[in-house]
């Protein structure tokens, strides 16, 4: 009989306790959502060393290959990045190679941001 009335007692003073707690004070719990990187993206640096009347081959060892090779329109290439953090769209970059005869004739970056040269690692011995 008396464990029972301190268990009740235990019971209710916990919950007197717990009253005073408002939802709005709890932290809040979403899920973690991580940074989205898509596409190819094109450095002022990787800009910087295209220039008008590069082979294909040239070009793709300056910028890479893009990532959708249209088979009706071999004469473009497009070169499209994303990056998206906490499900929200930070930066959008868009870069249209031309060719003609196979050497690179024009280059639509009208939509691309200036964005810094990549620092390269440093070496730790």
């Amino acid at each position: 009989m008396r464990a029972k009335l301190i268990m009740i007692t235990s019971i209710t003073m916990m919950l007197v306790a717990c009253g005073g707690i408002s939802v709005s004070k709890l932290p809040s719990l979403s899920a973690y959502k991580m940074e989205i990187n898509q596409g190819n993206m094109i450095t002022s640096e990787m800009r910087r060393k295209l220039k008008v009347d590069m082979t294909k081959p040239q070009v793709q060892a300056v910028v890479g290959t893009p990532l959708i090779n249209d088979a009706f329109h071999s004469d473009h290439w497009d070169f499209v990045y994303r990056l998206e953090k906490d499900g929200k769209l930070i930066e959008r970059q868009r870069m249209t190679l031309y060719f003609e005869n196979e050497r690179l004739a024009r280059i639509d970056d009208s939509n691309m941001p200036v964005l810094p040269a990549v620092i390269a690692p440093i070496k730790v011995e």
